[in-house]
């Protein structure tokens, strides 16, 4: 609907105020902010994209995607039948049969989501860029995290980027399709708002805020206008869409804010890993830390909350 893409008006202080009243007014303690902290494991796509990966590094991380937080301190908030565990693990698609096979032997069914299409940059040949996503696909991945070309967004080729996703969307066949933005990449807030409906209108199960890579990642003000968007959507279309910030979310405390905006602008809805995901490599750490914090009172030592 190209008309509803040139009808896209953005008022920018207006964003600007809300995402400062969402940073400074909200907060949960005790046992709330325990809880909150939970749902937020829940809801992270615990990621390595590096290029030291390795089998053992990945066989790691799977291992603390099925165990998030350590066995006494959910036995101490009495979750420990819950099946806490994060919302998905992400990697390189040379690293998907690594990931499939790690969580196979631990006995655990968490998606599997493998970055593709030229990732970060989206730079690569259409016809590499849909051979990636079908080779992530064959090898196990059940969520596709593609990124788009920013170009097209920046020139205003908007029937072209709808193309392009829509073919994305062919070649991820059954598995979930998340479409990276690249946010700090797009220029303005209205081009934001843009990208985000077409990435909808071709079909996204999710759209993403950055690759991770970007100097600017996830934004409060970006986020505004993209749940927005995704709530646009959905009034009109009745189509639900998920939402994934990623990139820069480091503390337990950015996690909360996440949340509280997710849950005022979208609702309890989207309060679910089938709707918001977290894209994040070392926020986890923080989350143990501080529910280490809630149960002994204490802050833990760097050894006694280990990777694996």
């Amino acid at each position: 609907d190209l008309g509803w893409i040139s009808r896209v008006r953005v008022n920018h202080p207006a964003i600007l105020r809300r995402a400062e009243q969402i940073q400074t007014r909200r907060t949960v303690k005790k046992d709330w902010q325990a809880a909150w902290l939970l749902k937020a494991v829940t809801c992270i796509d615990l990621t390595t994209l590096s290029g030291d990966d390795t089998p053992s590094n990945i066989h790691r991380l799977c291992f603390k995607a099925k165990h998030p937080v350590r066995e006494d301190l959910l036995q101490s908030v009495k979750m420990e039948n819950f099946g806490v565990h994060t919302g998905a693990v992400c990697v390189y698609p040379a690293r998907v049969q690594d990931t499939v096979k790690a969580l196979k032997d631990a006995g655990c069914d968490i998606p599997v989501a493998s970055v593709a299409t030229g990732f970060p940059a989206g730079q690569t040949p259409l016809k590499t860029r849909l051979e990636e996503v079908r080779t992530a696909v064959d090898d196990g991945a059940s969520e596709i995290d593609i990124v788009i070309n920013r170009t097209l967004v920046l020139t205003g080729r908007w029937k072209e980027l709808y193309e392009e996703i829509r073919l994305f969307r062919e070649a991820c066949g059954e598995a979930h399709m998340k479409t990276i933005l690249g946010t700090g990449e797009l220029g303005s807030l209205a081009n934001v708002y843009k990208a985000s409906l077409i990435a909808m209108m071709a079909g996204s199960d999710f759209i993403k805020t950055s690759t991770g890579k970007e100097s600017v990642n996830a934004t409060y003000p970006v986020a505004l206008v993209m749940v927005r968007a995704i709530r646009d959507y959905y009034w009109k279309t009745g189509i639900k869409v998920g939402f994934k910030p990623a990139g820069g979310i480091r503390s337990a405390k950015e996690s909360l804010v996440w949340l509280s905006l997710i849950k005022e602008e979208l609702g309890d809805d989207w309060l679910m890993p089938e709707l918001f995901r977290i894209g994040a490599s070392t926020l986890l750490g923080d989350i143990e830390r501080q529910i280490y914090h809630h149960v002994t009172g204490r802050y833990a030592a760097h050894h006694d909350l280990p990777m694996a």
